[in-house]
């Protein structure tokens, strides 16, 4: 835990405390931030209180006051339910607005954490309480720069095991006629553990009709076969399986053949013309020095396929918060799902991948965008046409 960078967080936000609390394990961004340990044995109600100025308070119940003992501050206690509530008012009377995880309305559901009776406590208090969710982006969402070399290097292998799985296929239709979808998916699997990659689950490979599924997970049993002619779309995740380790996460498609069907192209190019405004109005803004938000670069990729008329096919964000978790804290480039109206900071790295599904077959075109002070950089390969998978004669 870094308390200077918190404290930096919250001047400069011009917020005067944040409050941390949790109960059995509920609150992971608490738990990330404050660096506490996976194994550590906390049964009741805890609080952390965290002001711009001066030393953190904790408050802690009577059988596990030596909790938090990591952590920098003051100890204080209770037992009872009464006595919680009079410690807590106490801790929080010095600070008007209290920053916390929540967000109104629930339109940040990956920051809005505290549970809405602890939020009405802290209210009846006389506080202001307001959402955590630019602090969380500052404090955890932000690269080191081996971190961006950890994600970089993650990002050369996959490129690689892309390229070599839409070989393997081609290769294996050639050779007997066919290749799952389950089979694909487990090569793919192997190579990333190869190359030192781990993920939390494996890659998506699908064809056809199962494209068109966003979240589509081929299972041995009853896998699709992808043989000649067949679309084909590969969604992959991983990060190198060192400490802080950060992940690099891309799709693409391709086609078991000499020449993609004219619809096919016709929806690769409006996704990918989305997937380059998307990036560019980033891009734009870090240049002009103007400050962007999630929701505004979600628009400028959705109002490039509703233009083409296929506005009701693009079913979720533009993109998400990339970081040690492949959906992390920071802002997501979000106008549908939520409204995610936290600013695109330098330090942060975030996917690009509009996609437009229709009952045949879906298009989705993901690469990865990290944000320098003055610019935003794509960090790997980049698909401008749909891969012709190669079929030997």
């Amino acid at each position: 835990m870094n308390m200077e960078a918190i404290q930096l967080a919250l001047r400069d936000e011009g917020i005067p405390a944040w409050l941390f609390c949790d109960f059995h394990r509920r609150d992971h961004v608490a738990r990330t931030l404050l660096d506490l340990p996976k194994g550590d044995w906390m049964t009741r109600r805890w609080y952390y209180l965290v002001p711009a100025e001066g030393a953190p308070v904790k408050l802690l119940h009577r059988i596990e006051s030596d909790q938090l003992a990591a952590l920098p501050g003051t100890v204080r206690v209770y037992r009872g339910w009464v006595e919680l509530q009079e410690r807590l008012r106490e801790m929080l009377a010095p600070y008007g607005t209290i920053a916390m995880q929540y967000s109104p309305l629930n339109q940040l559901p990956s920051v809005s954490m505290a549970d809405a009776g602890t939020v009405e406590l802290v209210r009846s208090f006389g506080h202001e309480v307001i959402s955590s969710g630019n602090l969380v982006q500052r404090c955890d969402s932000r690269w080191s720069a081996a971190a961006l070399e950890l994600h970089l290097e993650a990002g050369r292998a996959v490129d690689q095991i892309v390229r070599e799985t839409f070989a393997k296929i081609g290769k294996s239709i050639t050779r007997d006629g066919a290749f799952t979808e389950h089979q694909a998916q487990q090569w793919m699997a192997e190579r990333l553990a190869r190359h030192g990659l781990v993920s939390d689950s494996p890659p998506i490979v699908a064809a056809n009709a199962h494209s068109g599924i966003p979240h589509y997970a081929p299972q041995a049993a009853g896998s699709s076969s992808i043989r000649a002619g067949d679309f084909v779309l590969l969604d992959v995740w991983a990060k190198c399986d060192k400490p802080g380790a950060v992940y690099y996460d891309v799709t693409w498609t391709g086609f078991a053949g000499p020449q993609p069907p004219e619809q096919i192209e016709t929806v690769f190019a409006i996704v990918r013309q989305a997937r380059d405004a998307a990036v560019a109005a980033v891009d734009e803004a870090m240049r002009a020095g103007q400050v962007i938000r999630g929701y505004e670069v979600d628009r400028a990729a959705r109002s490039v396929i509703e233009a083409a008329g296929y506005g009701d096919y693009f079913v979720h964000r533009t993109g998400h918060s990339i970081g040690q978790s492949v959906h992390a804290n920071g802002a997501n480039m979000d106008d549908l799902e939520t409204h995610d109206e936290r600013p695109v900071i330098p330090g942060t790295c975030f996917s690009i991948e509009p996609g437009i599904y229709l009952p045949e077959f879906g298009v989705r075109s993901e690469l990865d965008v990290y944000v320098e002070p003055r610019a935003a950089r794509i960090t790997g390969a980049v698909q401008n046409e749909i891969v012709r998978i190669c079929i030997e004669p």
